[in-house]
């Protein structure tokens, strides 16, 4: 017997809290998981990626020292920052800290000297396996591309600080893009690193390949970093692997997010109460074009200006911050791409999109959520070191870096964007379309059934309504024994065909055309297998009542019996399956039986379907 005591995930008696709920990792012991992480990472790209021996330190296979070298890292969880990065065009190596702890500067410092000649040896670089000369140590060199954290910047500056005192050629550019701070008036700046950091390491990586000395690396990398603005928002907080624990700062009753939450779990701007998505791109996309960025004219003082403007080339990145679905991301990122090329006169930006990558960059474990960074290609044009910088074909150069995704380039000529470019292939194939009920093509078949159009539009509207009203009961039992959509399509369905009938869309005056009517309201709304299966029964009822020189009683029943047999056949189930058919079968023997009403037709159907709890 079907036990079905505490289908929340209880004893049916005690509530289920976030803080009685113990975290479900893949996990063995906490304190080897960086490591065991970076096994794992090894396993699936031998021939790319190494482990510098005695550090948690990953590196290219093929390091070069008559190039820059590009190094970046911190506190483990943002995968697959920064290890994700490796790879010709992008990063030479990553250095990984413990769980959301900064490296150790004898990481560090290990990882410069692997990827920088030693300044007192002079052998040739050009041999296998040899170092590079005092000459090539002037063309290569090596980059830190640090996120604004104290701890960070200290143990990477200390490293740097000692791999310059032994003659190398280090230099380090700090990132700090979020804008979830109130940006201070004079001072360090407070912001810090965050989903833009991914951005500096490409076209650092990129302009490395293309051969740029070292001072030419930083300016692009420094540009790009003063350049690219963020900001997160969080459904739910982040729950660190180890801890007993669930983070239950955003699990309240009333819905609580937070807008600027930081990707360590640190308090962001504010809380507020969950918005739509339209919503929660309005205020990413208005805050970063708000909080803006330092502009360096010609002979005038650095001044604030907007990170965008009206018209802009954008590149714009939509970061899943770890547990947020590819659908939610994919809504996410139509609102906000949608909002900043729509024309100003409709509320949008004017802008467009060239650039768009959608997916995760800088995670935070499990944290539900999503960030939004935006970087104006058209302000971050310009002229670097005696060089012309085109940051989109930075971007666009190639890299085999694993986590990388290129992207498609929408070029806003002519008025395209990419929302414009959208493609809809237009065919008129719909069944909407082809197949448009008239009664007039049914009213010489009469119809003698003792149920007027008014009942049946009365109690076609209370079953609906009792159906939107189960939606969360329907919903909980099916996301323990389903997939958990069962009360949200029959909801969907419910609210359809409520809608068709209040605007006589669905005509209840004629059997044919009722039944038909009902199964295209349901054609349009409802997705998965209840779905096609409620369709096929109202079709058939309705094909059935077709071939009927009379629709009286006993039609009526034929046609309800037959589509109940096709339920069955098309759907591969019978009585016993535990299944729709389980009610609907009962309803047909006793409404064969003759002597019934409704009512008991509608009890024979209960009574199947409370039968199922006992089957097994």
């Amino acid at each position: 017997m079907t036990d079905l005591t505490g289908l929340d995930g209880t004893d049916g008696n005690q509530p289920t809290t976030a803080a009685t709920m113990i975290p479900k990792k893949f996990l063995n012991d906490p304190t080897h998981a960086v490591s065991e992480y970076i096994s794992g990472l090894l396993l699936q790209y031998p021939n790319r990626l190494q482990k510098l021996s005695n550090h948690n330190v990953i590196l290219s296979s093929n390091i070069r020292y008559d190039r820059v070298n590009i190094l970046s890292g911190g506190g483990s969880g943002h995968e697959p920052s920064h290890a994700g990065w490796i790879g010709e065009g992008m990063l030479t190596g990553a250095i990984l800290g413990g769980i959301f702890a900064s490296p150790s500067v004898s990481s560090i410092l290990a990882a410069i000297r692997a990827v920088t000649p030693d300044p007192s040896t002079d052998l040739d670089n050009s041999s296998e396996g040899g170092v590079a000369t005092a000459a090539a140590t002037a063309v290569g060199g090596c980059l830190l591309i640090v996120k604004n954290y104290t701890g960070d910047r200290l143990n990477f500056g200390m490293a740097t600080e000692i791999a310059c005192g032994e003659g190398r050629n280090v230099r380090m550019v700090i990132v700090a893009d979020d804008t979830a701070l109130e940006r201070p008036l004079k001072g360090g700046g407070n912001a810090r690193g965050v989903a833009g950091t991914i951005l500096v390491h490409k076209v650092a990586g990129a302009a490395a390949q293309r051969g740029c000395n070292l001072d030419q690396v930083v300016e692009i990398a420094t540009k790009m970093a003063g350049s690219v603005r963020t900001l997160g928002v969080a459904l739910n907080a982040v729950t660190i692997p180890g801890t007993t624990i669930v983070n239950d700062r955003l699990m309240t009753d009333s819905g609580m997010i937070e807008i600027g939450m930081g990707i360590h779990g640190e308090a962001g701007r504010h809380q507020s109460s969950l918005k739509s998505a339209d919503e929660l791109a309005s205020i990413m996309i208005r805050s970063i074009c708000d909080y803006g960025i330092v502009w360096k004219g010609a002979g005038v003082e650095d001044e604030i200006v907007p990170t965008f403007d009206a018209g802009d080339d954008l590149c714009v990145v939509v970061n899943n911050l770890g547990g947020t679905s590819n659908f939610e991301m994919g809504i996410l990122t139509n609102s906000v791409v949608r909002q900043l090329e729509n024309d100003v006169a409709m509320g949008g930006w004017g802008c467009c999109v060239s650039r768009l990558y959608v997916g995760s960059f800088m995670t935070s474990f499990d944290m539900q959520g999503a960030s939004v960074s935006i970087v104006s290609l058209t302000k971050a044009k310009g002229t670097v070191k005696d060089m012309d910088v085109d940051m989109c074909h930075l971007l666009d150069d190639v890299t085999d870096a694993p986590a990388w995704q290129t992207s498609d380039v929408v070029v806003g000529e002519g008025g395209t964007t990419r929302s414009k470019k959208v493609n809809i292939m237009k065919k008129n194939n719909d069944i909407s379309a082809s197949e448009v009920t008239s009664r007039a093509k049914y009213d010489h078949i009469p119809v003698q059934v003792g149920l007027g159009s008014n009942v049946m539009e009365k109690a076609v509207v209370a079953a609906c309504n009792r159906l939107v009203e189960s939606e969360p009961i329907l919903t909980k039992y099916d996301t323990i024994v389903g997939d958990g959509d069962c009360g949200i399509t029959m909801e969907r369905g419910a609210r359809e065909i409520l809608s068709r009938i209040e605007s006589k869309v669905i005509d209840t005056t004629h059997p044919v055309v009722f039944f038909e009517d009902l199964a295209m309201a349901i054609s349009s709304s409802m997705g998965g297998t209840s779905g096609i299966l409620l369709e096929i029964m109202f079709r058939k009822m309705s094909s059935v009542l077709k071939t009927k020189s009379l629709i009286d009683g006993d039609a009526m029943k034929n046609a309800f019996e037959q589509a109940v047999n096709a339920v069955s056949f098309y759907g591969g189930a019978t009585l016993g399956s535990r299944t729709m058919l389980d009610a609907l079968y009962p309803a047909v023997e006793v409404m064969k039986s003759g002597q019934c009403d409704l009512s008991d037709v509608a009890k024979a159907a209960s009574e199947g379907a409370l039968a199922t709890a006992t089957m097994s």
